[in-house]
């Protein structure tokens, strides 16, 4: 893939708390917690820059947040607020830009290499667009730009909040191999860990073993990692990523352990996860279901259907065998999940159908 090419990443700095301190101005300056609330068995959803300076940050216990800053406000998130504000940043992006790839609802890649406007500078251009962000939508914007998705990604984190980095074709693979570990996207604490292990400490560490030593130790990740020390990275942007899966879950004050009640939460999840398949007209094949026992062990069970499912009943007939693969109802569980994926072209099948059976 030539260096040619343009990418910026746009990441929203404390997206959901940003949200929250511009649509309610007292909580400004304030360190501010979306999540569960502190006497709840809820998590940190996200939180302000005031929040982290404390150390907290997402995914941590609520209650630990609250022992860490009791004047911290924890507000409950509004996800239709954070869609409504994604869904205009998105409008801006797409000024300058069709190639938009989202990946969640406060993060993006962008490919300008054919963008006009500022005579095609991809500084200027991720310069306007934090400005149009701030202007319209008084949220702030981190960017990282360069010639692929990878490094532009690195970049965004950089010189947060409000960070605009840039990282030239020239300058990439002095950067990378000074990278430590930890940064490299992908990289989580057990395989950093296990890179500590062979003395693998910098992108430097990682370019002095061969691809074959690396598929060693690292299995497929290892092509991975070798192609990235060298700076390459083809993924193209993807316009038509397509979402792969949906799921709704809920963690509970108190552990759960009777049958009743966690087939009751199931029946719950399940119809939301289906009012939001109908809504969108999707066609599954895989349900999943989630489970954090009272210990915090997580376990995850699929299946996958012949038909289609579409529809809560689909769904229903298989959560009896799905929760025949857990502990439910012998340990106490603090968190119930629904989800399906392996989505089907609806009209695809249809026709399908008429081939085996007109």
């Amino acid at each position: 893939m030539s260096h040619d090419r343009k990418i910026i990443h746009v990441d929203m700095d404390a997206f959901f708390a940003s949200v929250e301190q511009r649509d309610n101005p007292k909580l400004k300056g304030h360190p501010v917690i979306v999540g569960g609330q502190p006497d709840s068995r809820g998590v940190v959803a996200a939180c302000s820059y005031e929040a982290r300076q404390f150390g907290i940050h997402s995914a941590m216990p609520s209650s630990r947040a609250y022992r860490i800053c009791p004047e911290a406000v924890f507000v409950k998130p509004r996800f239709e607020a954070y869609r409504e504000a994604s869904r205009k940043i998105n409008n801006i992006f797409k000024i300058y830009t069709p190639l938009i790839e989202p990946l969640s609802l406060d993060e993006a890649y962008l490919d300008i290499s054919r963008c006009t406007q500022h005579k095609g500078s991809a500084t200027l251009i991720a310069t306007s667009i934090k400005a149009e962000i701030k202007e319209r939508l008084n949220l702030v914007a981190s960017a990282g730009i360069s010639y692929n998705k990878f490094l532009a990604k690195i970049a965004s984190d950089m010189d947060k909040p409000d960070g605009l980095y840039v990282i030239r074709p020239e300058q990439a693979i002095d950067f990378i191999r000074a990278l430590p570990i930890r940064k490299f996207y992908g990289v989580g604490k057990v395989t950093e860990a296990k890179m500590h292990k062979h003395n693998i400490s910098t992108g430097a560490d990682l370019a002095r073993l061969s691809e074959s030593e690396l598929t060693t130790l690292f299995g497929k990740s290892g092509s991975y990692y070798y192609r990235i020390t060298r700076g390459i990275d083809n993924r193209p942007v993807n316009a038509d990523r397509k979402r792969k899966s949906i799921g709704k879950e809920t963690t509970f004050t108190d552990d759960l352990l009777d049958a009743e009640s966690i087939n009751t939460h199931f029946y719950r999840l399940i119809d939301r996860v289906a009012e939001i398949m109908q809504k969108r007209k999707f066609v599954a094949k895989t349900v999943t279901i989630k489970v954090k026992y009272y210990d915090f062990t997580q376990i995850t069970r699929s299946i996958s259907s012949v038909n289609t499912i579409s529809d809560s009943n689909d769904m229903l007939l298989l959560l009896p065998g799905l929760i025949e693969k857990t502990e439910l109802g012998a340990r106490p569980c603090r968190l119930l999940g629904v989800s399906v994926s392996n989505f089907v072209d609806e009209t695809q099948e249809d026709q399908k159908q008429q081939v085996l059976f007109g």
